[in-house]
């Protein structure tokens, strides 16, 4: 078990920008070179029109969506059980429980659907149950059971049918006698005498039982191929015939199949916990989401449960990471902003540098490891490294920065310049979108003491297409900061080639925050900042400090 590769999740923050996704994409590269493990890049949101031009100018595939990581059934340790068709014994299914040492039998289809369980107190209670001679007919019972349960050896007949109707007698008495209480259709357990055999031929039974390996003559296997009268014979007495033919009655006879609780793979382990403490229950069928039977999960299967693991990328504060973090266990946190308050059980690789972006500290460990990086990799990184330096214009730019993009822009093949251009430019394009998706474009949340608060950004390349979104923006920001609970909201509509942002604000006290943390008076709806375009080192710290005061 200790050498089977285990899925581990890179992943960005929610509401993901170009970096967010770039560097999760290439840190499960780099890691997949460097581990055992299988690193697969995920988002926690919805990506951006900047982000989708450059995937698809690398030719990446857009990472799968993940809104909660919690602990799910699909992550417990399942029991595979057997899988057993409707129509077995209620013998085989008893060896198969007793050699496996299983509590519950899954009965399936052939595609694999779940029909129904079949536990051992149901076959116990079947066992003990008194029922009426008509029961291998009611049951519909194959004659393949018959045969296996009794060990029988069939002379004449169709072992693929089914008994249809009629009762289950022995003939103790002598022919005379008999004939008054045969009946077409009965199954017959005698012995070797041709008198008796003969007679319930003639009355039209449908199946002989010849017990003790009696001899058959030729005349009356002849004459029960023409009466179309089955006959199968066995070692077994009377008695033990009796005794054991109810066992071979089609487990589906007895099996529960209604009103089954079930679970899907996807389902939440402490939402399936609250269930099974109302349920006595031993097992529980798992099902894929096409419903097609997985496994069981018992109540032991939820002790023995493998929390998702996780490398954050881009971000480290609990409210920006997507939802269930805290029952997930993070193994490393690659990231360039401020320290928040993910809390970890047990020591992690944290690394967090003061850089632009954190493609580039991607891009550094790339360089330690001595792995080379492929040209749709470096794409990526050089594409989240511009658009998070807002090509080199941002004050969070480095020295790092530069080197890290003038790289990977040779590797991939790309002219920086150019490049960037036609990447902001795909990332604005502000007239078709709504506010909402304006809004949520690149916005996150954050707490200062007992304030919460939210800071949205957009970009663009001209002052007249973010005029354009600006009354749309105010109306929109009222509802989203009561939609999600905050005191205040605010959001950055940023020039990237005047290097200046319009600063909207809403919620009570937010524009007072605004003229103290930058001296400078606001209008009704924000201020103008000129040279602020960096959320995290411009106006993050700002705000923070003002709040605190």
């Amino acid at each position: 078990m200790e050498n089977m590769k285990k899925d581990v999740f890179v992943i960005g923050h929610k509401n993901p920008d170009t970096d967010s996704i770039c560097s999760a994409i290439a840190y499960a590269y780099l890691k997949n070179q460097l581990s055992k493990n299988k690193y697969i890049p995920k988002r926690a949101g919805q990506i951006s029109p900047e982000t989708s031009f450059v995937l698809k100018t690398f030719k990446t595939k857009v990472p799968a969506y993940i809104n909660d990581v919690r602990t799910q059934a699909k992550d417990a340790i399942l029991s595979e059980s057997e899988r057993i068709p409707k129509y077995m014994s209620l013998k085989n299914a008893w060896s198969i429980l007793n050699e496996k040492e299983l509590a519950t039998l899954a009965v399936v289809r052939n595609d694999g659907g779940l029909e129904g369980l079949i536990t051992v107190g149901d076959i116990a209670k079947s066992f003990m149950g008194v029922y009426d001679s008509y029961i291998l007919s009611a049951a519909k019972t194959p004659y393949k059971n018959i045969l296996e349960t009794i060990k029988g050896e069939l002379l004449t007949g169709n072992d693929n049918a089914c008994v249809s109707r009629g009762k289950v007698l022995v003939a103790a008495a002598n022919p005379d006698l008999m004939e008054e209480y045969i009946e077409p259709g009965d199954i017959v357990i005698l012995g070797d005498r041709y008198e008796s055999q003969l007679c319930a031929i003639e009355m039209n039974a449908t199946c002989l039982i010849v017990c003790v390996g009696g001899e058959i003559a030729p005349g009356i296997i002849k004459l029960a191929k023409e009466k179309d009268c089955a006959i199968i014979r066995t070692d077994y007495d009377t008695f033990i015939v009796s005794r054991l033919l109810n066992q071979s009655i089609p487990i589906e006879h007895f099996m529960v199949k209604d009103n089954l609780i079930t679970f899907k793979k996807d389902d939440f382990i402490e939402d399936i916990r609250n269930i099974m403490a109302k349920k006595r229950h031993r097992d529980f069928p798992v099902l894929d989401n096409e419903g097609k039977f997985i496994g069981f999960l018992s109540r032991h299967g939820l002790i023995d449960t493998d929390k998702k693991e996780l490398i954050l990328v881009d971000h480290n504060e609990a409210n920006q990471a997507v939802d269930g973090i805290g029952d997930a266990k993070i193994l490393e946190i690659i990231d360039h902003h401020k320290l928040g308050h993910v809390k970890t059980l047990e020591p992690v690789f944290f690394r967090n540098q003061p850089v632009g972006a954190t493609a580039t500290i991607v891009y550094m460990m790339f360089k330690e490891n001595k792995i080379d990086i492929p040209k749709d990799i470096a794409g990526l990184l050089c594409s989240a490294v511009l658009s998070d330096t807002l090509m080199y214009r941002s004050p969070t730019c480095t020295p790092i920065d530069r080197i890290a993009a003038g790289e990977l822009a040779e590797i991939s093949g790309i002219t920086v310049e150019t490049y960037a251009q036609r990447m902001f430019g795909a990332g604005s394009d502000l007239k078709s979108k709504s506010a909402q998706d304006i809004f949520y474009q690149d916005f996150k949340k954050f707490t200062a003491g007992n304030i919460s608060f939210g800071v949205g950004q957009i970009t663009s390349m001209t002052r007249a297409e973010l005029d354009e979104a600006l009354p749309r923006l105010i109306v929109f920001m009222t509802s989203a900061k009561e939609n999600h609970g905050l005191d205040m909201l605010f959001f950055m509509l940023t020039n990237i080639m005047e290097e200046g942002t319009y600063l909207l604000s809403a919620g009570k006290g937010a524009i007072e925050v605004v003229q103290n943390a930058f001296g400078t008076d606001t209008d009704e709806h924000g201020v103008y900042l000129t040279g602020v375009v960096s959320r995290k080192k411009q106006l993050i710290p700002k705000l923070m400090s003002e709040l605190q005061q």
